[in-house]
């Protein structure tokens, strides 16, 4: 066999190898874990979308919030959460709790409650998907409180819908298309020409990715959602007394449903925009101040964790400035504000 018949069968297994990559999340994130295509999130979830260099940092995992030796309360703890909360930005080093458990939004889990030891869930958002969360009925938490009995689960075999529902996700046009730049395009030498892009269209054309912004001083990558005030889950986008108060009922409903069910406390964590904290009036429209309102509506009858006041007297970087999340300093004050209701909770001698 000649070297041009071999090159041709090569570059053909090659493509075939990319594309199977790209037809699958799991083969992916298994390459990335294997550090054979590169981590396209490294840089941070903005920086991902702009490539901006001025906004390039590395993600770099926080220390525990909490040293190893720290006793631990016969306290289980459990978050319906967002990827705030998501590992490894919350576990259970963390808390000072015998159990950590999240379930992620949307994503149904089933769960049976230790009746000899404290149940705290505390429900998470970020301030951007409140409206989202708390616009529906949330079942995603599943309990069966007494553990002598089996968890129910419901019939989860395939059925022919199921089935090409998945087939559609996994081989749709943006989601392939997506996985693609990911595997070919997120390696350093390409990052290189995708920041000269980004920064000749940002100096030449004022311009960057459509979903980011940047803040009035520049300062500061901003997620699209926060800023647009066309989408119901911006920062700016008006919030009237009618809509929230449906908000925070549906909130203390859900509160009362979790400890009906054994839950001995239900709290809520509202985790602020970046937006919200850093550019607050670079709106066309007034800021709505959503936590504002709902941690001080008297309708609420659901205790709250407050980590907005903290961040908005913060003289310190709370950002990532290259991602829509907390950085360490931003994450300390939420584990804080946490650590202070767990140690507050009064744990009952039980039979």
């Amino acid at each position: 066999m000649n070297i041009g018949i071999l090159a041709r069968y090569l570059v053909l297994v090659v493509a075939i190898l990319v594309y199977i990559g790209s037809c699958s999340s799991e083969v992916m994130y298994s390459a990335q874990r294997e550090g054979i295509i590169a981590d396209d999130y490294r840089f941070g979830d903005l920086y991902r979308l702009a490539n901006l260099p001025q906004f390039k940092n590395r993600q770099i995992p926080c220390p525990p919030a909490m040293p190893a030796n720290t006793p631990r309360k016969p306290v289980h703890f459990y978050i319906i959460g967002d990827s705030f909360s998501e590992p490894p930005r919350v576990t259970i080093n963390d808390l000072p709790v015998e159990r950590f458990h999240r379930t992620k939004w949307a994503f149904d889990r089933w769960v049976q409650l230790d009746t000899t030891k404290t149940n705290i869930l505390v429900i998470e958002t970020v301030e951007r998907h409140f409206r989202d969360q708390f616009g529906k009925h949330i079942t995603d938490l599943h309990v069966v409180p007494d553990t002598t009995k089996a968890v129910t689960k419901p019939d989860t075999r395939l059925t022919w819908q199921s089935l090409t529902k998945e087939l559609e996700t996994l081989f749709s046009r943006d989601a392939v298309e997506g996985r693609l730049e990911t595997i070919l395009f997120f390696s350093d030498w390409a990052l290189w020409f995708k920041e000269l892009k980004a920064w000749l269209t940002l100096d030449w054309f004022g311009r960057v990715n459509p979903k980011t912004s940047l803040s009035p001083d520049g300062k500061h990558l901003l997620y699209y959602f926060d800023t647009d005030t066309s989408l119901h889950n911006s920062s700016f986008k008006p919030l009237p007394d009618s809509l929230l108060n449906r908000y925070i009922d549906t909130i203390n409903v859900v509160a009362d449903r979790y400890r009906k069910v054994g839950f001995d406390q239900v709290y809520l964590s509202i985790i602020p925009n970046k937006t919200s904290i850093y550019a607050p009036d670079m709106g066309p429209l007034p800021y709505n101040h959503l936590i504002e309102r709902v941690q001080q509506s008297p309708r609420l009858k659901v205790p709250a964790i407050d980590i907005y006041t903290p961040y908005k007297a913060s003289r310190e970087p709370l950002y990532e400035i290259s991602d829509a999340h907390w950085n360490c300093a931003g994450r300390a004050i939420w584990m804080r504000e946490v650590t202070k209701v767990l140690n507050d909770v009064e744990v009952p001698k039980r039979q």
